[in-house]
């Protein structure tokens, strides 16, 4: 069994074929999905899809290129719509500093704000970081988190970077970027122990290398435990276990509906 820790299912390029998309994962032996959210309206979307399926949950939260729309009200249905059994996480949050213009201030105070919901209601965070490494880290210690009760989706950083987070508690997940050629991630997840490693998708974007630029779906994770098999030297079967347990532990699947 895989487990898909992040998908965007709820997005309109599933709307023509989403059960069939759902079906397939189950299929290819991705059994839980967990469909992580950007807004109020895309967190809403994800709990209804959780609701409907069996294998799906869903992560709420509010994305950095998303805080500046949000209001006080929409944090306020976030930590309502964050305590339904099906929630999982709150994300995905963080800090991005590649899509201008943007406000590091702003996406700051939003971040510490979901931080402090997700410790509140004891939930694991799904973190976004791009371009932003440094102050998210920053971040994180002014907010006074020791112990990171969450997970660096996307992963893109350095080994050194990766030995912080890790430092931190934090686990870390690669999704089909670990795929392409020219990749420097593979020398990155040699050195992450397995028992701190996620995988995911992150559909309908970084499709796996043999299908790099089309639309990804869960049932391609396949070939991203394969990659990572190949680069640990280990069987696959061990990465879909292992890679299963972190993810039951770390958002208590086996304990939810």
């Amino acid at each position: 069994m895989l487990i898909d820790t992040h998908a965007h299912l709820q997005l309109s390029q599933f709307d023509n074929d989403r059960d069939d998309v759902i079906q397939r994962a189950s299929a290819a032996g991705v059994e839980k999905i967990i469909v992580v959210s950007t807004d109020v309206v895309s967190s809403r979307q994800s709990l209804q899809l959780a609701e409907k399926f069996p294998g799906i949950y869903a992560a709420v939260g509010i994305h950095p290129c998303d805080c500046a729309a949000a209001t006080d009200d929409d944090f306020a249905r976030l930590a309502e719509l964050a305590q339904h059994p099906k929630v999982v996480a709150i994300g995905e949050i963080g800090m991005d500093f590649y899509w201008k213009p943007f406000s590091a201030e702003l996406q700051q105070r939003a971040f510490v704000r979901q931080l402090h919901l997700a410790n509140e209601l004891r939930r694991p965070v799904i973190i976004h970081n791009r371009e932003a490494g440094a102050a998210i880290l920053q971040t994180l210690q002014d907010a006074g988190i020791i112990n990171l009760f969450g997970v660096f989706h996307c992963f893109s950083e350095n080994t050194e970077y990766a030995q912080r987070v890790l430092a931190l508690g934090g686990h870390i997940s690669f999704t089909g970027n670990l795929t392409y050629k020219k990749s420097p991630l593979p020398a990155v997840a040699a050195q992450v122990p397995l028992e701190r490693m996620l995988l995911e998708t992150d559909a309908p974007f970084m499709a796996p290398a043999p299908q790099r630029g089309k639309r990804n779906e869960p049932a391609l994770m396949v070939h991203l435990a394969e990659k990572l098999a190949e680069i640990k030297n280990i069987p696959l079967a061990e990465v879909a276990r292992q890679t299963t347990a972190n993810a039951l532990a770390l958002f208590g699947l086996a304990e939810r509906i």
